[in-house]
């Protein structure tokens, strides 16, 4: 898939039945029914999914613990603290002290790490199977009894500070990016970086990160993935013998944030010691989530693709190999959001060439779009990409189970990612033009512009991280 995070599933394994956890009374897991071969789905009396892949091509296998909280469930004045929270849960329990967990999963061969979005935070393992059970009942001891010290708190707010200062605050393009997320939502909590902002983390004390998993570190709040050489009635068991005694807990009501129209374009001006300048365009678009037609994020999808996928693609083709107008350029599209997002352009002019230039050219080719169809060959090249990368995916346990995490996480269904190569092949050249005219037009749009400042010694400009890891 051209978006960052969501990438075609593949799935060639077996049913799963309900003989196959029939030993399991209804009155702790309920199984829900999966038209797709070799995923299980089953929901805990307490509220908590269990996502099972069966793959058994080798003795490995991932877990994941997902979460639905991330920076956009945040607000101004505890920006951050989901990524803080991520930092904490490595320090420990009353039952497994500081670093126990770390160390227990390495001396099993094993490796963990989590990962902060927008929308979730996650948790995961990749283990010889017959080790999956110690890495639950790890995860189920975090889930509910971490221990948070004002002391570790202190030290690991001076980690994340530093990590902002490195891969923001020295990072211009990043920086500016920060920038431009800020300008381009009023309302849509996007606009909180995944970081935080420097102030909220100075002033984050011990209450609010208890407070904050208090409130979202709980059994219905959280889906367990398991893709591997596993049984799923065995892990739907392990489960229940692990989280299944964690009680539900009340979640927060969550207001929805809507940004309202944009009436006109937005344009900001950030200066930064830096050595190339940069160029950010957004446009607003719906998601799968928001679309008042179904088709319209899937026609978005490929119109990125159509501008950004691949090195055949108009961007790099035409502005940077054909006019060297850019030294980079690129297209951005997300259609699994929780929230409303963008359609972003961005481009570094090349040697000789400055920022008019290159927002001229990009201009030129929204503007291409919408007064021709897209051709029947970059129709065709663009849906040959999509079946490769699905052949592709099937190497990857990790990667499947992700996809299936973030996109119940957000609030699609897993499904969604085994209808998205049917979708993809569906879009017409003429429902590309139809969301180019309805979506990419000025008064949808912000534009972020790096202005480099003389420094002594400029830091090379580098992509900004869309996630921070432990």
């Amino acid at each position: 898939m051209q978006y960052r995070l969501l990438r075609t599933l593949a799935l060639v394994l077996s049913l799963v039945t309900l003989a196959a956890c029939s030993s399991v009374p209804d009155r702790q897991a309920t199984a829900i029914p999966s038209e797709v071969e070799g995923t299980h789905e089953f929901r805990l009396a307490n509220g908590m999914q269990v996502i099972v892949r069966e793959n058994h091509r080798a003795p490995v296998v991932v877990s994941q613990v997902w979460y639905r909280v991330g920076s956009s469930y945040e607000h101004v004045g505890i920006s951050g603290i989901s990524h803080v929270l991520e930092h904490m849960m490595f320090k420990g329990t009353e039952r497994h002290g500081l670093g126990e967990f770390s160390r227990i999963i390495a001396e099993l061969g094993g490796r963990q790490n989590a990962f902060t979005g927008r929308d979730f935070t996650a948790y995961f393992q990749t283990l010889e199977r017959s080790h999956l059970e110690l890495a639950l009942e790890l995860e189920a001891d975090r889930m509910r009894n971490l221990l948070l010290d004002e002391e570790e708190l202190s030290r690991e707010i001076q980690v994340v500070m530093e990590e902002r200062r490195l891969r923001t605050d020295d990072n211009p393009n990043a920086w500016t990016h920060e920038q431009f997320m800020a300008s381009a939502f009023q309302v849509n909590p996007y606009q909180i970086p995944i970081i935080g902002w420097m102030d909220d983390l100075e002033n984050m004390t011990v209450a609010d990160v208890r407070d904050w998993y208090d409130r979202h570190y709980a059994p219905n709040n959280a889906i367990l993935v398991v893709a591997g050489d596993v049984r799923a009635a065995e892990v739907l068991a392990m489960a229940q013998r692990h989280f299944g005694p964690i009680a539900a807990r009340p979640l927060p009501p969550e207001k929805p944030r809507i940004e309202p129209p944009q009436q006109g374009e937005r344009r900001l001006i950030a200066k930064r010691p830096a050595e190339l300048p940069l160029l950010i365009m957004g446009y607003k678009t719906p998601v799968l989530r928001t679309a008042s037609e179904d088709w319209e994020p899937y026609a978005l999808e490929v119109l990125a693709s159509v501008l950004s996928g691949g090195d055949s693609a108009r961007l790099p083709r035409e502005l940077v190999r054909g006019q060297q107008i850019a030294a980079s350029a690129g297209a951005g599209y997300d259609l699994s959001a929780r929230h409303g997002s963008l359609l972003s352009l961005r481009a570094i002019p090349a040697q000789g060439q400055d920022i008019a230039s290159v927002e001229a050219a990009l201009r030129a080719q929204i503007s291409r779009l919408h007064e021709e169809p897209v051709s029947e060959a970059e129709l065709t090249r663009i849906k040959a990409q999509v079946a490769a990368a699905k052949v592709y995916e099937l190497d990857s346990l990790f990667y499947q189970a992700m996809q299936i995490g973030m996109l119940e996480t957000v609030g699609l269904n897993w499904r969604d990612g085994e209808r998205y190569l049917e979708r993809i092949q569906a879009v017409t050249a003429e429902q590309v033009m139809a969301v180019a005219r309805k979506y990419l037009h000025d008064d949808a749009l912000t534009v972020a512009i790096l202005e480099p400042q003389a420094q002594q010694h400029a830091r090379p400009a580098r992509e900004m991280p869309y996630e921070h890891r432990h």
